[in-house]
């Protein structure tokens, strides 16, 4: 019996056009792609730089060498030793986490008046809010001190910089606000009906509903919090056991001005706790972002 066996089905061979338009597609993934890398180191590289540096020696630091030999890794413990740089952590997380959950708090009930409430002057009241994002904060540094300093006599500490947030901020309250406007009022109709006040629907209802928008508030006042150089300068600059880690940096490396390599430490723990947050954070904050642009 003979067997007959199936020939394999030649592909046609590509025309002209076909082989040009998967010539094209290819040059445009690496063009792309490229571009991407190449971003990618561009943001990446002086991290890589401060991270090399912070494991040399202090021979070793900003010389022709870029990789440490050997990896000083006392550095940290060097930094972290510093007199004085843990009370800085401890006012930093005291300034940006009270600082956070006051501002989300203090905001949230207003952005909701704003996005659900009809009343008369609701319009009036959005412009006044947006025309307090316009305002410079240096424009009432000096009423301000006058107030915190001499009134309440509270300079020296951060006090004056964490209790204005129990009063909400403009650009929080705006932020909350267009991001409650995505919420259809179906569901606040609902839980009405059922029986919820306005405050019982704003807690279970709208906070739930809003969590990405409320992340990315938290995450932009944290970082805001974090990073404030001028706040503390102006109120607690004449106290070194108020110091945040974006002031006492500053006199870190007054201090250690030749040892790059500590410095460099000292900044990467500066950075390390804001990176982290983002890191682990990142998809709520960039969708609470993107939905505050969906509705006006």
């Amino acid at each position: 019996m003979t067997q007959v066996l199936d020939k394999p089905v030649e592909s046609p061979a590509a025309t002209p056009a076909e082989r040009t338009a998967r010539r094209r597609a290819l040059l445009e993934w690496i063009a792309v792609h490229s571009l991407g890398v190449a971003a990618a180191l561009f943001f990446t590289l002086p991290f890589v730089f401060v991270l090399l540096t912070s494991l040399m020696s202090d021979s070793q630091a900003l010389s022709r060498d870029l990789i440490p030999d050997p990896w000083q890794w006392e550095n940290y413990r060097r930094v972290l030793d510093t007199p004085g740089f843990l009370t800085w952590w401890r006012n930093t997380l005291l300034y940006a986490g009270l600082g956070t959950v006051l501002t989300v708090v203090s905001s949230l009930p207003v952005a909701y008046a704003l996005a659900k409430f009809r009343f008369r002057g609701r319009n009036a009241t959005l412009m006044l809010v947006i025309s307090m994002m316009m305002l410079p904060p240096q424009v009432v540094v000096i009423p301000m001190y006058l107030f915190w300093a001499k009134q309440l006599d509270l300079s020296g500490t951060l006090w004056p910089l964490i209790v204005p947030m129990a009063f909400g901020d403009a650009f929080s309250i705006f932020l909350l606000r267009q991001f409650l406007t995505t919420i259809p009022n179906e569901y606040i109709d609902a839980a009405k009906v059922d029986g919820c006040g306005e405050l019982r629907t704003l807690l279970r209802v709208v906070i739930p509903m809003a969590r990405p928008g409320i992340a990315a508030v938290a995450l932009f006042q944290f970082f805001y919090a974090w990073n404030d150089y001028f706040g503390p300068q102006i109120y607690a600059s004449e106290n070194p056991g108020a110091w945040t880690l974006s002031y006492g940096l500053e006199s870190f490396k007054g201090a250690h001005h030749t040892d790059w390599n500590l410095t460099m430490a000292a900044t990467l723990l500066v950075m390390a706790p804001v990176i982290l947050v983002f890191f682990f954070a990142q998809k709520a904050f960039v969708e609470g972002v993107t939905l505050t642009g969906v509705k006006g």
